[in-house]
């Protein structure tokens, strides 16, 4: 990593700051996106936040990334309209904001996108919200239905649009030379999950997800598989959607395949 510049969106806690610490030590330069406490202060639920994200990442890359990763997003706590614009429709925007300068960059250049194992453990997470998830022009529409949506369908749901972007990416990113991937993290000690334990809702549906490894993930488990994505180690691996979960999306559909 040394000699490359990385942005992380959502670098100022949990994942997105495990992640920034490990690039760090690796020798990268990170340009962090938060709401606070990064280089760039910007709020990736409306279309106005995220163009200010975008500006200040050019501004401060001079126009070249060698990676991005767009890991800022909310939980099942926040609504669910809230849950849609920052996981989806705030994580694609600032890809495909940033992706000519990703494409610029000569030193393997790659996105890494972050999913959820709950895509394939919510129902409702592949139904009519998620099909909304599928383009920027659609957000109003997407925004109207997730008024109605239980939050965790939302959180589901917008991961679900994560994954399609990397697969419908995967062609036109590859063919300007730029890697796309992602992980689905499932149940790991960040604020974020901390929020789901603290409330009464969600508390015990967090505590019974079965994990076969027998313990929660810690945010440098999943950094270590987003740094791998980054690096060259992993430039043959394109589209593709990595389960860092203990186990967890195989123990429960241990017949599906892929």
């Amino acid at each position: 990593m040394a000699g490359r510049t990385i942005a992380v969106t959502g670098a100022a806690s949990g994942l997105g700051k495990a992640l920034r610490a490990r690039l760090e030590a690796d020798g990268a330069r990170v340009i962090g996106v938060d709401l606070h406490s990064c280089e760039i202060s910007a709020d990736l639920s409306s279309p106005g936040g995220r163009a200010a994200a975008i500006a200040g990442v050019l501004r401060a890359c001079d126009g070249v990334l060698d990676g991005l990763v767009p890991c800022a997003g909310v939980g099942p706590q926040h609504p669910p309209d809230r849950i849609i614009a920052v996981n989806y429709f705030g994580a694609v925007a600032t890809v495909v904001g940033l992706i000519d300068a990703v494409a610029s960059s000569s030193a393997s250049p790659a996105v890494v996108m972050i999913s959820s194992n709950s895509t394939t453990m919510t129902p409702g997470a592949y139904a009519e919200l998620a099909e909304a998830c599928r383009s920027l022009d659609d957000e109003p529409r997407a925004l109207a239905i997730a008024a109605d949506a239980h939050p965790a369908v939302a959180y589901a749901a917008s991961k679900v649009g994560v994954g399609r972007f990397v697969r419908r990416s995967s062609l036109p990113f590859g063919g300007r030379g730029v890697r796309i991937n992602s992980v689905a993290p499932g149940a790991f000690d960040t604020p974020l999950l901390q929020q789901g334990l603290d409330d009464p809702e969600t508390k015990d549906l967090i505590e019974a997800i079965p994990i076969p490894l027998g313990r929660r993930g810690k945010p440098d488990d999943i950094a270590a598989v987003v740094s791998w994505l980054l690096s060259d180690g992993a430039r043959y691996v394109h589209g593709a959607n990595l389960f860092v979960d203990g186990g967890t999306d195989a123990l429960l559909s241990p017949d599906r395949f892929p």
